[in-house]
């Protein structure tokens, strides 16, 4: 079985405006990706020669001049590829799906394709289109933006035709080309009222397929229903000249396997749709049935037992934390390997993503959020995360990142964010994989908001660690940080503990030095010599503020108060070792989970109907301690070094800060009063702008994103129900 990889390159059109993957994740201007996809282990990838990048204003002036360089370097590599002519798009913009002159412009662009990359093999006119057809004709959100079931036929066939159009072309050029036909393939499961509608909905996930094998004649289920439309004679002249595909590209997501409910009540907050005859919530069956609905190993043995045609999962994707991802990927490959020793003809299994993907959480509809793959690009340079390791592994047989080796969200009891339904019927032969003994992470700083908040995602993301206090590992004693990294093995450390009480370090500087700097590098020290990575912590207040901006990671350095020179002279030890070591500058905490933060002390103040006093001349860019614990496992999964800064991105006043708190929690900002810093009787010297940004990626949330989290999670914490 091969592994294969693919690049997020859909150019989808939303009225009059285009988004275009490639654009959006920088890949438009980087050849250099190419190396770094080739260095992955993959034997081939699906690549892009789009018919709406490549011959934008009319069919017959092409522009080669960017695909040319990459696919000589694609070649020069050894990367076999997997041609893509249109990828979720309606085509340029003199078409459409609609259009009866689409399938006949996509073929002549395919031809233009094979006769200047003759050597080109394996192709994938258009993906996914029956899902393309659903997005675009029958839910609206894409162009022709049409929601009506005969649009949604007639872009199906349109698209069908496009595809059998462009492989005979291809193939007058080369008799030897190879169609590998995509589209998403899950099932969907329902309560009893709406079984006709789910039996439907089952038979029409295989109408892409069913079309190009010749198989919708008059005796198909969906024959008459689409020849009502008017499409009698198209749909004879498709099974008349076939086009079977030489392999069946499954591309299945958690999301794939629908359940439609009729007790909309169940469901509080989630839209409900229909049939015109039947109101329905549609939910990811993985969130509500047990057992768990059949997943990638039953779409793929449906998939057989249908055609016989050889298999490859055309996209292994997750949109997840780092180590789901990789779990993702890993089982993808785990089944593939088992149904392959079966006797089920799996070819290969595809990382989809590789240089990430933005907007998909809004369907494409709208400018959305980043999400990264085998490589983080949202600094605007790829950075390999652990996906790229697990990716050599799984090609060379190798050991796995202990990340990737426990159970995924989707196997674990967590899974159920909606009660649970028995599933209907047993699904034979489900593959239990089960956790795979795994190394922990070593987690400094039991006692702290941190310490907690980094166990804590741990246990929710199912990654084995170990919480120290001072009587497991003690900072100022080599010897005990020596006997509890041999005790415990853990492939990461996560130094969370140390000095925390700024002003009170005026007047204890050495013990401050002696917690946040040598117990700090002692413990760095140790770990060095393990290979054991390390992720330690820093703060906003090693610089002086006289920038007068954010900081970025490169800024000098220089500290006003002794907690500032203690964790600057953390950096700088930790700093000159050579292994993986990774430092996090952050600041200004607040956290739903524990009372001991300014956002606490704000809304407790205000609760009260007491007036809250904060800085109007201290600029500091607080920090969401949930998504910190986050975005901090997601860096020492990836084996990241070096300082990065890690904040919710936005510079604001600590007043301002308060007033924005205030408002998320529905009380009262007249009572927080605007004061000078200087007013307060700190002790420890603040600089004015201490705002923290980062050049090498934003991989936090906005700070109003992290606000309404705080405000919605405040409620649930047993002090404020307590304070209420």
């Amino acid at each position: 079985m091969e592994l294969w990889g693919g690049i997020e390159c859909t150019v989808n059109r939303v009225g009059d405006g285009w988004q275009d993957q490639s654009r959006l994740t920088g890949h438009q201007n980087r050849l250099s990706d190419i190396d770094l996809l080739a260095d992955l282990g993959l034997e081939a990838i699906r690549y892009p020669v789009l018919w709406e990048r490549t011959a934008p204003d009319r069919p017959d002036a092409q522009d080669w001049s960017w695909i040319d360089p990459r696919l000589a370097r694609l070649r020069a590599r050894g990367l076999r590829m997997i041609a893509g002519l249109i990828h979720h798009g309606s085509g340029p913009a003199y078409t459409d799906l609609l259009d009866p002159g689409f399938a006949p412009g996509l073929a002549r662009h395919a031809q233009a394709v094979a006769e200047r990359f003759p050597w080109i093999e394996d192709w994938t006119p258009v993906n996914e289109p029956v899902t393309t057809a659903r997005f675009s004709a029958l839910y609206g959100l894409w162009h022709p933006h049409r929601r009506d079931e005969g649009a949604f036929w007639l872009a199906l066939l349109n698209q069908i035709d496009a595809t059998r159009l462009s492989m005979r072309a291809i193939r007058l050029v080369n008799p030897a080309a190879q169609l590998i036909a995509t589209d998403d393939l899950g099932r969907s499961y329902a309560t009893a009222p709406l079984r006709e509608q789910a039996g439907f909905d089952n038979i029409r996930r295989w109408a892409g397929w069913d079309l190009l094998c010749g198989k919708i004649t008059p005796h198909h289920p969906l024959f008459a229903r689409i020849a009502a439309f008017g499409l009698d004679d198209r749909l004879r002249a498709i099974a008349d000249d076939p086009c079977p595909p030489d392999i069946i590209g499954v591309n299945h997501y958690l999301t794939s396997d629908r359940f439609l409910d009729h007790r909309t009540g169940r469901y509080p907050g989630i839209g409900s749709g229909g049939n015109g005859r039947d109101r329905y919530v549609d939910i990811e069956a993985i969130r509500v049935l047990d057992p768990p609905p059949q997943g990638l190993e039953g779409a793929l043995r449906e998939a057989w037992q249908r055609y016989r045609i050889p298999l490859a999962v055309t996209e292994a994707h997750n949109g997840c934390t780092r180590e789901e991802q990789m779990r993702w990927m890993a089982r993808a490959w785990d089944v593939g390997m088992a149904l392959a020793g079966e006797g089920v003809d799996v070819r290969a299994v595809t990382s989809w993503a590789l240089l990430g993907s933005s907007g998909w959480n809004t369907l494409l509809t709208a400018p959305g959020r980043y999400e990264a793959g085998a490589f983080d690009v949202s600094s605007g340079a790829p950075r390999p995360t652990a996906i790229a390791p697990l990716l050599n592994a799984l090609a060379q047989d190798g050991p796995r990142p202990e990340a990737a080796k426990r159970e995924g969200w989707w196997e674990r009891p967590a899974r159920l964010l909606h009660g649970r339904v028995a599933l209907p019927l047993p699904i034979q032969h489900r593959l239990r994989l089960g956790d795979a003994p795994a190394a922990p992470i070593l987690i400094c700083g039991a006692s702290g908001t941190l310490g907690r908040a980094l166990a804590q995602a741990c246990r929710q993301r199912n990654l084995a660690f170990v919480l120290t206090d001072r009587a497991g590992l003690a900072l100022d004693d080599v010897a005990s940080i020596e006997r509890a990294l041999d005790r415990h093995r853990p492939w990461a450390v996560l130094n969370a503990a140390g000095w925390v009480r700024v002003d009170d370090a005026e007047a204890h500087e050495v013990e401050c030095f002696a917690a946040n700097a040598i117990g700090a590098a002692d413990l760095a020290r140790a770990c060095d010599a393990r290979g054991i990575a390390t992720v330690s912590f820093s703060s906003d207040l090693v610089f002086d503020g006289a920038a007068g901006r954010a900081y970025h990671e490169e800024d000098a350095a220089r500290p006003l108060n002794a907690y500032g020179r203690s964790k600057r002279a953390a950096e700088q030890r930790i700093g000159a070792l050579a292994g993986d070591h990774l430092i996090v500058r952050t600041a200004a905490f607040f956290s739903p989970f524990d009372p001991h933060n300014f956002a606490w002390g704000v809304v407790e103040t205000l609760r009260g109907g007491n007036r809250f006093q904060a800085a109007e001349d201290q600029i500091v860019s607080p920090t969401f301690v949930p998504h910190l614990a986050d975005a901090v496992l997601d860096l020492a999964i990836d084996r990241a070094k070096g300082i990065w800064h890690l904040s919710n991105g936005v510079p604001v006043s600590w007043s301002d800060f308060a007033c924005a708190i205030a408002t998320a929690r529905g009380l009262d900002a007249g009572l927080i009063d605007p004061v000078p810093g200087a007013s307060l009787g700190l002790r420890a010297a603040r600089p004015a702008y201490a705002a923290l940004a980062s050049r090498r990626g934003t991989l936090l949330p906005p700070l109003d994103e992290a606000i309404a989290a705080f405000a919605h999670g405040i409620s649930a914490h047993p002090a404020a129900r307590a304070a209420a």
